[in-house]
Formats: C-alpha cells, structure tokens, sequence
C-alpha cells in the first residue's frame, strides 16, 4: 500500500512540475503583442488621418503653408 501511494505521488509531483513548468513560458506571447501593437497604431493612423483632412485642421494648415510661403526675405 505504501509503495502504491509513494508511486502516485511521485507522478502526480512530476506531473504539475511539467504543468508549470509550460505554462511559465512565454511562447506566442511576442507575436500577439506584436499584432496588438500593430493594430494599434493602424487605429491611431486612422485616427490621425481623419483629424488632419478635417476643415479646420486642413484649412489651419494651409493658412500656415500660405504665410510661410508669401514670406518676405
């Protein structure tokens, strides 16, 4: 009985040893952050792009680039 009981133990022991063992490793974890940051910074493109084709922003801009250009030298 005692044997039988040291055998299960043991397995059971090597066998959450492996269980942690997998699950501190970090496979895969580079490649969803790279495809959340990447999904990131689409988002904020978009973003940006909609803020500098607006009318205020674009017509800011181009009142900035008229000044510059009909400055005197």
């Amino acid at each position: 009985m005692r044997t039988a009981y040291t055998w299960v133990r043991t397995a059971l022991r090597g066998f959450w040893t492996t269980r942690r063992a997998a699950l501190r490793t970090d496979s895969g974890m580079s490649t969803v952050e790279y495809a959340l940051g990447t999904l990131t910074a689409a988002g904020l493109a978009a973003v940006f792009y909609k803020v500098v084709t607006g009318g205020s922003v674009s017509g800011a801009l181009e009142s900035l680039v008229t000044k510059a250009l009909d400055a005197p030298f």
